[in-house]
């Protein structure tokens, strides 16, 4: 999945693609870098970030979706907190309802999944934006993150949203310290095993810098963003968020490779210890 942000301040690339020109050229260097998927979102989820009216929200991107739509048709999700939001990007084409408040935002937001037939991907946040990162405390993180995503997955499929088009995201640097976060990744095969594919989205995040100080900048921490992907991928991840799609790319292949060498490996071994059967003749 790679990211578009249409926002003047999200935290990596904030003000870099604000025009409708800007992102429209940025999906099509991800596309051409092999994103399956576009993630486009108009207002910034960072820690500290400020919310922003439904009406800027959808001024900045249904322009944006209407014009990636145009040109491609894979599958684009509208990062949005607000069924209004959703509703005019599901018109525009996209698929997919992005949503770091799994569906909370307002009472209605199961419902209108359920209107629209789109993909979900609900997300776990501990608070909200402005304040999320403020002393974030959890019992056991792993069992609380997995508790509340199948909750917010149930209460979709009851409000009539297939549990085929579900996605769960633990929600990385959401609500969460670097421990929080480390715990999360280590166990995903958990999440995993919820029954649902599970989105990692960890790409350039500020974890990161806590491990290396002196990726101080967003754009230090391709080597950081990386490991996690791959990290993600081998814990059972089935989709990666990420602003560096063809490095990505080429680290996932690279590691498919060698697990493919080690599998073949390992038949061949079996085959040569495997005793025959002989018959007395």
């Amino acid at each position: 999945m790679g990211i578009v942000n249409v926002t003047p301040d999200s935290f990596s690339d904030g003000g870099l693609h604000a025009t409708v020109e800007e992102a429209l050229a940025q999906a099509m260097r991800l596309i051409g870098d092999g994103a399956d998927i576009l993630d486009i979102g108009g207002e910034s989820t960072r820690p500290g970030a400020d919310p922003v009216p439904a009406h800027e929200e959808i001024a900045r991107t249904i322009p944006v979706i209407a014009a990636v739509h145009a040109r491609w048709h894979g599958p684009i999700s509208i990062d949005t907190m607000k069924p209004e939001v959703a509703r005019a990007a599901v018109a525009a084409g996209a698929t997919v309802w992005n949503d770091v408040t799994a569906l909370t935002f307002t009472p209605d937001g199961p419902d209108v999944a359920a209107e629209l037939g789109c993909e979900v991907i609900l997300m776990h946040m501990q608070g909200e934006p402005r304040s999320m990162q403020v002393e974030p405390r959890y019992g056991d993180v792993l069992a609380e993150v997995g508790d509340y995503l199948l909750a917010r997955a149930e209460a979709a499929m009851a409000a009539g949203v297939a549990r085929s088009r579900i996605t769960l995201d633990p929600g990385i640097g959401f609500g969460k310290t670097m421990e929080h976060n480390l715990a999360l990744i280590a166990g995903l095969e958990r999440l995993a095993g919820l029954g649902f594919p599970v989105l990692l989205g960890a790409s350039r995040k500020r974890m990161i810098r806590n491990i290396d100080p002196s990726a101080t900048e967003a754009g230090d921490r391709l080597g950081g963003s990386i490991a996690l992907a791959l990290e993600g991928a081998r814990r059972g991840a089935a989709i990666v968020r990420v602003h560096d799609v063809r490095e990505t790319i080429q680290a996932l292949a690279v590691q498919a490779a060698i697990v493919s060498a080690d599998q073949t490996d390992q038949n061949s071994a079996n085959k040569i210890a495997r005793p025959t059967n002989l018959t007395n003749g």
